[in-house]
């Protein structure tokens, strides 16, 4: 007799795609390298690992245990410059999950976080999770966006807000662990039943099983 719920057996990881996303030179190639490799030298962290980024895109691939849950998340890292606006957006459909950046000693990067929200919202799905980082909290005496306009604005939109060094390493992981949670307390589960990397951003969902 075959064993009851044989059919339900859950898949060896589940995926969840996540887009970095904000104006240029924000320190998102950086945050994605802190969270990906957290013992490189900071020397390092914004330097181009992939021929990807000569065209505005790269990723890597991070895999994590949340609640006894094998979580792959599949982080790409998009360029903020507007000559690539059309094809960072590309990259948002099928993404689970977005890290907004800006520069808190840049008050335009800030201000650009409205224009970028709306392109989620244009572009992505509708339930998509997304944060918000104010990045560069260790250049405190450069500081151009007060924290709490930060918060104001992540709670008008009703999303997560951290502020974050990759220099110094401040809350990049606990970040992270925010936006997997969110993305792993969805309805649906996110299929990845090999080590195969969807490119295509077509990843298939499938509902949880319950026994």
């Amino acid at each position: 007799m075959a064993r009851r719920g044989a059919c339900c057996e859950p898949p060896r990881a589940l995926l969840a795609k996540i887009v970095m996303a904000g104006e240029p030179d924000v320190g998102k190639t950086a945050i994605l390298r802190r969270y990906t490799q957290p013992s490189a030298p900071t020397t390092s962290l914004s330097q181009p690992a992939s021929f990807l980024t000569t065209v505005g895109i790269d990723f890597r691939v991070k895999t994590i245990l949340l609640n006894d849950t094998t979580l792959k998340l599949q982080i790409w890292d998009t360029a903020g410059q507007e000559r690539f606006r059309t094809m960072t957006t590309s990259y948002f459909r099928g993404a689970h999950g977005f890290v907004l950046v800006y520069d808190i000693t840049n008050a335009e990067s800030f201000q650009g976080v409205a224009n970028w929200m709306k392109a989620i919202y244009e572009n992505a799905d509708e339930n998509v999770d997304v944060i918000l980082l104010g990045n560069k909290c260790d250049k405190e005496a450069e500081r151009a966006v007060p924290k709490h306009r930060g918060e104001k604005l992540a709670w008008e939109y009703g999303i997560p807000f951290f502020e974050t060094s990759a220099k110094n390493n401040i809350n990049i992981e606990h970040a992270f662990s925010v936006l997997a949670q969110e993305i792993l307390d969805k309805s649906s589960c996110i299929l990845l039943s090999s080590d195969v990397v969807d490119l295509s951003g077509n990843a298939q969902k499938r509902t949880c099983c319950k026994l």
